[in-house]
């Protein structure tokens, strides 16, 4: 997929612009940012800096998510601190930064009486290109989002998922460098949200686009993103990688034995060891720290039974979320 400069009526390959996850420069950097509704913070000294890949944005209702997203495009001005896109401080820049942004609203942001082509093409007009250019672009992406030949047709005919991937569409029109998504598989069915996902990790890993995410679905975050923000009362309370936030736990194991659980529950609590069920058939075994584990085959050996599935317990985005919320 070939990208708009925002400026003349050229295409540019992406690959010509290089890695643009490792820009030496950082997408987004906000430091120490307020932004008050009122006496309401809704952002109270938010401080992170991305520089490139896939980000999620974890929060529950009120954490100060929509905020933060409207602060980015611009539409907020801080109380405190300063937020930088591409080096530019927002909003002052607001207008040179949006050539380079991409945003995918949650609400509808759609015309039912027009064609989707019609719709981008309008959409890469805005972003000054020659309606020559707008449509041979607009025919790139909606080739690339999946449209088919509906791109024709009116789009009030348009089911959710349709009018999703027009909306991905229209904020990848003019090849951004950075991609702001909100709730982007918001009321589709499992299968064209899968899809969804898969588009955006082919947009963020094969384009080489940053993209930030929000969503309130933490299994979207954790397919598609390489690193998560969980926000909380206007706050950064977390922020680390998937890999580190679901790593293995150390002393624990997930454990399943073929038959006659009860002289080896019996034996392992003898040996010092805890355990709960997981009512999936599942035991979850907690040993002394570096413990080795297979002293738990010679148990089940000893009690008449065997160990048929023995994992090293991880932890997963929902506990890490959780935890996030209450500390």
């Amino acid at each position: 997929m070939n990208g708009y400069d925002g400026t003349h009526a050229t295409y540019i390959p992406t690959e010509g612009r290089g890695d643009r996850g490792h820009n030496a420069m950082a997408m987004i950097e906000l430091q120490d940012l307020e932004v008050a509704y009122g006496d309401l913070k809704a952002l109270d000294g938010v401080s992170c800096a991305i520089e490139g890949g896939a980000v999620g944005l974890l929060g529950p209702n009120g954490a100060g998510k929509s905020t933060l997203m409207k602060t980015l495009l611009g539409f907020n001005r801080a109380g405190r601190g300063t937020a930088r896109l591409f080096g530019l401080d927002m909003p002052k820049h607001a207008l040179e930064v949006r050539q380079q942004l991409g945003y995918m609203p949650e609400q509808e942001a759609t015309s039912p009486k027009v064609s989707a082509v019609s719709f981008l093409t309008y959409v890469g007009r805005l972003f000054g290109m020659s309606r020559v250019d707008a449509m041979e672009r607009t025919h790139e992406v909606l080739n690339y989002v999946g449209l088919g030949e509906n791109r024709y047709r009116k789009m009030e005919t348009y089911s959710t998922g349709m009018l999703q991937r027009v909306k991905l569409g229209q904020a990848l029109v003019h090849d951004p460098k950075l991609l702001l998504l909100d709730e982007p598989t918001n009321g589709l069915d499992p299968d064209g949200r899968l899809e969804m996902l898969a588009l955006i990790r082919q947009v963020a890993a094969g384009r080489g686009v940053t993209v930030l995410l929000s969503s309130h679905l933490l299994p979207d975050v954790q397919q598609v993103c390489e690193r998560v923000l969980i926000i909380n009362r206007g706050r950064i309370v977390r922020d680390g990688s998937i890999a580190e936030l679901t790593a293995a736990r150390e002393g624990q194991y997930e454990v399943r034995v073929r038959d006659n659980p009860g002289p080896f529950l019996a034996g392992i609590e003898a040996a010092g060891c805890t355990w709960r069920d997981e009512q999936n058939g599942s035991l979850v075994i907690t040993t002394s720290d570096g413990e080795d584990p297979r002293f738990l085959f010679e148990i089940a050996r000893a009690k008449g039974t065997h160990i048929r599935h023995f994992l090293p317990r991880r932890g997963s985005l929902a506990e890490a979320f959780l935890k996030a919320l209450e500390d």
